[in-house]
Parts: C-alpha cells; sequence; structure tokens
C-alpha cells in the first residue's frame, strides 16, 4: 500500500501528519518533496540519489522512531531527478516494508502530481479555513485523475469546531478532526511521532481514526 499525504496550500501540517499517520500505520514515510524537503536528513544517500540513478531505493530508508527516506535540499539535486523513476523507487520500498506514506509536495507543479500517481490512495490534509478547502478540493480533483482513491481528510491544527461536515461533502470523504497540538508540531524535528510520545491524547486519537481508514 502507498499513501500519498496530500494538500493544495503550502502550511497546513502536512509534513506533520504524512510523519504521525506513518507511525500509527508502522510504515516509511518518504519525503517526497524534491524541492523543499521538511522530513529528518541524515547522512548517506537520499531520494535525490535514487532519482538520479545513484543509489537504489531500500539503501535511503533510515531507521528511526518512524523509518524514513529522506530527500536531499539542494536545486542542484532536485535538478538532476529523473521523475519517472519515482514509481519504480517508491514500489521497491513497498516490497521490501510494506506500507508507504509519500509526503507530497504542495500545489499543483509537475513534481506534486508524480507522487498522487503512483500512490493507491490519497490522505487529504486541510486546514479550517475557507481558501485552504478551495486548494484541497482542486488536489482532490487531481488526485481522482490519476487514480489514487480518498480514504479520508485530516482537518488539521483545528482550534474552534470546524464544519466537519460540509468539509467531508464537500471532499467526497469522511473527515477527522486533528485538534492544536504542540507535540504534533514538535514531533517531526524531535523524532517522537505523537502516537507514541500522548497515545491518550486527541491528536493521537484523530491520527489513530486516519491511519484506520487506510486498507492493508
Amino acid at each position: 500500500m502507498i499513501l500519498a499525504a496530500a494538500g493544495g496550500k503550502g502550511g497546513v501540517g502536512k509534513t506533520t501528519l504524512a510523519y504521525n499517520v506513518a507511525a500509527a500505520l508502522d510504515a516509511v514515510v518518504v519525503d517526497a518533496d524534491l524541492g523543499m524537503a521538511d522530513l529528518p536528513g541524515g547522512r548517506g544517500p537520499d531520494l535525490h540519489d535514487v532519482l538520479a540513478g545513484r543509489a537504489d531505493p531500500t539503501e535511503t530508508v533510515r531507521t528511526a522512531p518512524v523509518d524514513v527516506v529522506p530527500c536531499g535540499r539542494t536545486l542542484a539535486g532536485a535538478r538532476a531527478c529523473d521523475l519517472s523513476a519515482l514509481g519504480d523507487a517508491i514500489a521497491a520500498i513497498e516490497r521490501e516494508h510494506g506500507v508507504v506514506v509519500l509526503d507530497c509536495p504542495a500545489g499543483r507543479r509537475a513534481d506534486a502530481g508524480v507522487p498522487l500517481a503512483v500512490a493507491d490512495a490519497c490522505l487529504l490534509v486541510v486546514s479550517p479555513r475557507a481558501f485552504a478547502l478551495a486548494d484541497a478540493i482542486r488536489t482532490r480533483e487531481l488526485a481522482r485523475e490519476l487514480g489514487a482513491g480518498l480514504v479520508g481528510c485530516a482537518v488539521n491544527r483545528v482550534t474552534e469546531e470546524p464544519p466537519t461536515g460540509a468539509i467531508a461533502d464537500a471532499l467526497g470523504a469522511p473527515a477527522a478532526v486533528v485538534p492544536a497540538d504542540p507535540r504534533v508540531g514538535r514531533s517531526v524535528a524531535a523524532e517522537r511521532p505523537v502516537v507514541h510520545a500522548a497515545p491518550d491524547s486527541d491528536a493521537a486519537a484523530a491520527i489513530e481514526e486516519l491511519a484506520g481508514r487506510v486498507p492493508r
């Protein structure tokens, strides 16, 4: 199973949700944002190296509380990538590790559609604001065109009860509210997913709910 965590607008917490949902699924999370990587890096080969033909995909998996395939952070590395190689690379990681979660780029650039095209399913991440919902609807349409079925929507960083029913209707999938929680915001840098650090929290419960909608 390859799950794409996507959102039309940057800054909605897509990376933190991808990381934490991967923890709940015991999955590998892949930083598929070739131009603006956010997941923890490390020494050794990364996704830039794989897509430039310099490394085997399975060599890039960095064992941690959540296993990560990091991405390079240089413009030259991004330019050297062959996007057509992404599907085979992710398939190799899936065969080795099972479930893979892709942290997709924001927006509608060409490299944003490629991870959706290789995914079996999509999780949309949206903030409870009208403009962010409009972007998410456009991303939903792109995912549909590319054959990535929508398993759910995460309404993220919520401080007041949002119109969850209306959001679910607009996107055509169940919506789960992920409350604002500083432990989620710190989880990637600290490499402490909230489902491990605070398993009884409301945020962890929402993430577990989202993970439970992913087919195995």
